[in-house]
């Protein structure tokens, strides 16, 4: 099932967060370190707190399979954007023994429901192109690319 997370889910969502890390270090280890974390147990305590900043994990008998991150944003006033409001899905990770059993899909579906629900006008994210695993499940879900990030490294 896909819930809020809560304090008590700290431990289990650091051990996701190095997953993803890893990960990304795997593809890009110029630009990620490895192992490490996007955020500390304390950064995690306040973001779980804040409704802007809502956290949801896939708990299948108090064992946390999988988290989405996500983030409310909007820009106001703006001389190109309109003022849409979007939730913007900061991370997704699915334990690396629970892939391929829809903990991601579940996930996913959930946060759209939760954005329907709250009325965002979209739901975007970022994918790092050395992730091509995780290329084609958001292809999957549907998503579309919104916009491409280039770089030449020097």
């Amino acid at each position: 099932m896909v819930r809020r997370a809560e304090q008590k889910d700290i431990p289990r969502i650091m051990e996701l967060l190095v997953q993803v890390d890893m990960v990304h270090h795997n593809g890009r280890p110029d630009i990620f370190k490895g192992p490490a974390t996007k955020y500390t147990e304390s950064e995690l305590e306040k973001i779980i707190k804040d409704d802007e900043t809502p956290v949801f994990v896939f708990d299948d008998k108090d064992e946390v399979l999988g988290h989405a991150f996500c983030i409310y944003k909007q820009v106001i006033g703006d001389n190109v954007l309109t003022d849409i409001k979007t939730l913007y899905i900061d991370d997704i990770c699915v334990d690396e023994k629970a892939r391929g059993k829809h903990v991601g899909k579940a996930l996913y579906e959930y946060v759209i429901g939760f954005a329907k629900e709250k009325s965002f006008y979209n739901v975007t994210l970022n994918v790092w192109s050395c992730n091509p695993t995780a290329l084609k499940f958001y292809e999957a879900m549907g998503l579309v690319p919104q916009k491409i990030c280039m770089e030449k490294v020097l």
